[in-house]
């Protein structure tokens, strides 16, 4: 396979992390990642309009050739995960004006991916990251370190996605 720019996206209402690494679908190389930080005293009409901005910035910057987020996760608080929907929805809507391959992947699927076991914890993943990426140290963002997770997820699966005709456009 030949070297993909991947983008993963972790969705947050208050800090939506990003990561971006080319990959060729075995090695994978840290480009650049971080977090969209919106204030929690911004209505959310003008987060998601913070965060849609910073997306198409990334888009625009890196132009990644493919972008994955994670799966909506059924949360006790029903009001969050309202809220966390909205944020996906116009991370969606970004990757979609983007025309960019896309998937996505529960958090199980990145664990899985990246550590090699479901439940891993946050610090897990983030060492799992740094290893994986060759970095002198963890990310130390969590919402970065698990974007970057979801890219990494995303990279390791685009050569079986790419022989099975289930890249989306």
């Amino acid at each position: 396979m030949s070297l993909q720019r991947v983008l993963g996206i972790d969705c947050g209402t208050e800090r939506t992390g990003y990561g971006v690494i080319d990959s060729d679908g075995r090695t994978h190389r840290l480009v650049t990642h971080g977090c969209i930080i919106s204030s929690t005293k911004d209505p959310l009409e003008k987060r998601l309009l913070n965060i849609a901005g910073a997306l198409r910035s990334l888009f625009e910057e890196f132009r990644p050739d493919h972008a994955a987020v994670e799966e909506v996760f059924f949360s006790v608080n029903a009001r969050s995960a309202l809220k966390l929907s909205h944020v996906r929805g116009v991370a969606l809507l970004t990757v979609a004006e983007a025309a960019v391959g896309f998937a996505e992947y529960s958090p199980l699927e990145v664990k899985m991916s990246v550590v090699g076991y479901g439940r891993a914890e946050k610090s897990q993943v983030q060492q799992m990251v740094a290893s994986i990426l060759k970095l002198a140290e963890p990310v130390k963002s969590e919402d970065a370190s698990d974007a970057l997770a979801i890219a990494i997820c995303h990279a390791t699966h685009l050569p079986m996605l790419a022989l099975q005709g289930g890249l989306r456009r």
